[in-house]
C-alpha cells in the first residue's frame, strides 16, 4: 500500500497576504480559493512540480500563525532558486552548506547536491528549507 503525503496545513494570520505570498512571490499554483460556512476559507497552493498542496484558510487549525518549521521544498539547482525567490521580493538566506558539523556559509567548490539549502520565511514566521537535489539514486 503507498502512503502519500498530499496536504499540509499551513497556520497563517491573514489569508490573503499568505496566498500573495505564496502564489505571486514563491511562485506556487493557486488550486482553490473556496469559502464554506460560517467562518471558514480554504485557499489550496501547490508548489510547481510538487504532488504535495500546502492549505492555508481560517477555521480550519488550532495552530499558531507562524508556528510551522520544517518544511522543505527541493530544486534541480539551488543558486537559480534563490535568485527566483529573490527576484520576487522573498528574503532568503544566503546558501548553507550541511556537513557533520551543521550548516556553514557554502563555498564555490561544495558540491551542493543533498547538501545545499536555503531558508525563508512567509510573513508570519513559518519556515521552509529549500535543498537541491539534481538526480536521485
Amino acid at each position: 500500500m503507498n502512503w502519500t503525503l498530499e496536504v499540509v496545513v499551513v497556520p497563517v494570520s491573514d489569508v490573503d497576504r499568505a496566498k500573495a505570498f505564496y502564489s505571486d512571490q514563491v511562485g506556487f499554483d493557486v488550486d482553490f480559493d473556496t469559502t464554506g460556512s460560517g467562518d471558514i476559507r480554504i485557499v489550496q497552493l501547490t508548489p510547481p512540480g510538487s504532488g504535495c498542496s500546502i492549505v492555508i484558510g481560517t477555521g480550519m487549525t488550532a495552530m499558531k500563525p507562524g508556528s510551522l518549521e520544517g518544511l522543505q521544498l527541493v530544486v534541480p539547482d539551488l543558486h537559480a532558486a534563490r535568485a527566483h525567490l529573490r527576484e520576487r521580493g522573498v528574503e532568503v538566506g544566503e546558501i548553507q552548506y550541511a556537513d557533520k558539523d551543521g550548516f556553514r556559509p557554502a563555498t564555490e567548490d561544495d558540491p551542493l547536491d543533498n547538501h545545499g539549502f536555503i531558508f525563508f520565511a512567509d510573513p508570519d514566521g513559518n519556515r521552509w528549507a529549500v535543498q537541491q537535489i539534481s538526480t536521485r539514486p
